[in-house]
This record gives C-alpha cells, structure tokens and sequence, in this order.
C-alpha cells in the first residue's frame, strides 16, 4: 500500500509568501499529501497554486480578522493546532517557523519536520515583540511576558513529537540545539534560479526588497543612505512603511509592494542588494546573486552560508562585502568599501554560485532524508 502523507504549514494567505511558503510549495510538487494550517484564505485566492485544493483548517479560521492578523491570537495557537487529527496518515510532513511542529501524533507514525526558525516570538525577539506591542508595558505587559514564559515550554515539549528536524541552515541548526537540545540535517531551502534573470551591466542604484518589519532594519538602512546620498529602491510593505516614508530622503524610492517580475527586473539590475536583518537563511540574498547582484549584507545568520566576502575570498569569487554590527556607520563603511572593490565583482560566478540552492538541489536531499529516515522505522524491520 502507498503511503499516506500529511503536510502541516502555519498559515496560508496572500500576504504570507515568503521563504517557509516556498519549501510548502516545492515539497507538493514532489509529494503527494494532503495540506493542512492554522488558517486557509489561499484555496479561495484565484491567483494561488493551491486555488480550490481542500485544506484541513482549524477553529482559528473562523476568528475575525485572522486573514490579516492570526498572529495576534498567538495565546491559542498552540491549541488550534492539537485539534487536527492526522491519524489517518503514515508520514507527518511539518513546515514549522511557529506552532507546527506542535500537531498531535501516534506511535507508529513518523513525523520529520522542516523547521525555519524555532518561534521568534518565544526566543530570539521577545523583547522586540514586547517592545512593539500595545501589550508590552504595565500590567498587560506582565500578562504578555507570563504568556512567552509558558509558550517557550510548550515549544520545548513539542520538540519531542519530531522524530527527524531538518534546519534550512547551519544558523538555524544550532538555534534548534540551543532551544530543543535536538541535532538537525541541514537542508538548504529551495530558490527557482532558472527564473530568475541575469544582467551583468547594472545600474547606479542600490536595492533592499524587504517586509517592513523592525527586525528587518530597513529604517537602518535608510537612515544610512540618508549620510551617503546614494540611491536606494525600497520594495515591501508592512507596519514600518510609513516611518520609512517620513525619514527617507528625496534620493530613496519607496515603491511599496510590487509584483514578481518587477522585483525581479529591479533586483537584477541593481548596483547592490542590500540587507541588514539577521535571516536564518535568506532567500532573497540568494537571489540577487542569481541576478549577478552582488549583496550588502549584515554578517550574521544564514547570509554567512550564502554570500563570499570579497575581502577575504579568491580572487574572482566574491559575491558581497560583510559588515559586522548592525549600526549606520558599520553599514556606511560596507557601502563605501563595496565601491572601491565595485569592478572587481563577477557576476557570472554569482549566479554559478547560487545555483547550489536551485530546486533540483533542495528535492534530492528533502525526498532522499524523508526514505532515509522512513527506512528507519523499527516498526517495519
């Protein structure tokens, strides 16, 4: 008999199309599971992949406004996703960067999970997430603290209902240690190279696609670009958008959200991609390296896995300059350095060097652990 799959995701909505909905998408198109998540708003989006697939859903997709804002009903997040009963499958399948990992199983099954990032939310920005909520301070702000408080033990409990982690980077690899003491196979996410384009004669502006989200740090990098009187595209909406809008000078484009093929046309032609936010891995730099771009970007996380610091490379392999702290002057050195080392970048190698996290790549090694680790059951010797 063939085997039954399940695979479990956060949420699925139009606004949620980043790196964790990408390994979703590539992992269907190689097997064939039923979907599930918190929430569903994509089945009924008429421009998805996923337009009229069922998709098991939970209680929390009948809260007003969830479509836009599910996570600000985190306290039952963890419940929600307890209620679905995926008894009927062989393999559980989980897409994890917040609750998934949390699903319920039985003994005879396996359960492999593909983890993003342990939940940012419990861990690395509490205090960010403190900071900028209306409940942070006062006496809701102790109620919120003793909530991440009881939240970071439900994650670590959780952790023990994964028989196999994968981490999509060595970064995260060792976060998943720290949090769940639970080693991980490194899996690097997929990026679709093939369709993205290259130009190897740019033009004189730099780039940042990004959510406009705090710990993105794209006001940084605004505020940087201000003292450097360069050019500078901005790509992304979100919540900082109109902070960014207020102390952006006349030099700095705030285009908002753009579709696919504009962001594509701006990343391959820009001077620089330039990023400041600490990724676990960081699709988009991978991206403008693809492009033949070369990146800009904070020395931490996953961009220490992707991009080759010209400085400190062979000669002929750099893809981007480092900088070490997230600060305006450490940003404005980098950008100052990228230019006196400006000719001296290869786009062709870039896009070589990228191709090592093509789609074809991140399907042999996830389809290949997933039969290593279902050739494992005990149960089936």
């Amino acid at each position: 008999m063939p085997l039954k799959y399940a695979l479990v995701h956060e949420w699925l909505t139009p606004k949620a199309t980043g790196g964790s909905e990408l390994v979703v998408r590539e992992i269907l198109n190689h097997i064939d599971a039923d979907l599930y998540a918190l929430i569903d708003f994509e089945s009924t989006n008429p421009e998805s992949y996923l337009y009229k697939r069922r998709i098991g859903t939970t209680f929390v997709q009948r809260f007003p406004f969830a479509r836009n804002g599910v996570q600000n009903y985190l306290p039952f997040l963890p419940l929600a996703i307890e209620q679905l009963d995926l008894r009927d499958y062989d393999i559980i399948l989980s897409s994890s960067h917040a609750v998934a990992k949390g699903i319920l199983t039985t003994p005879d099954q396996l359960h492999i999970c593909y983890c993003h990032s342990p939940m940012r939310y419990a861990w690395d920005l509490t205090f960010d997430y403190l900071k900028a909520s209306k409940l942070g301070n006062g006496l809701p702000g102790w109620a919120t603290r003793y909530l991440l408080h009881r939240l970071r033990f439900w994650d670590v409990l959780t952790a023990n209902r994964v028989d196999y982690f994968i981490a999509n980077s060595q970064h995260t690899a060792r976060r998943i240690w720290r949090c769940y003491r639970r080693e991980a196979k490194v899996i690097y996410p997929p990026v679709n190279i093939e369709g993205l384009p290259f130009f190897p004669q740019k033009e004189d502006f730099y780039l940042i696609v990004s959510r406009l989200v705090s710990y993105k740090q794209v006001s940084l990098i605004v505020k940087a670009f201000n003292q450097l009187q360069r050019p500078l595209v901005v790509i992304g909406t979100g919540p900082e958008m109109k902070k960014i809008q207020e102390i952006a000078d006349s030099h700095i484009q705030i285009l908002g959200w753009q579709p696919n093929d504009v962001v594509k046309r701006y990343m391959a032609s820009a001077k620089a991609f330039v990023y400041a936010a600490c990724e676990d891995f960081g699709i988009a730099l991978v991206e403008a390296q693809a492009c033949g771009t070369p990146v800009i970007a904070y020395g931490a996380g996953g961009a220490l896995e992707t991009v080759r610091d010209i400085r400190t490379c062979e000669v002929g392999t750099g893809t981007g300059i480092f900088f070490q702290n997230q600060t305006q002057t450490d940003l404005v050195e980098a950008v100052e350095s990228f230019e006196a080392y400006e000719g001296k970048f290869n786009p062709e190698y870039a896009r070589s060097h990228a191709a090592q996290f093509d789609v074809q790549t991140f399907a042999k090694r996830y389809l290949d652990f997933i039969n290593t680790c279902n050739e494992k059951r005990p149960f089936l010797e």
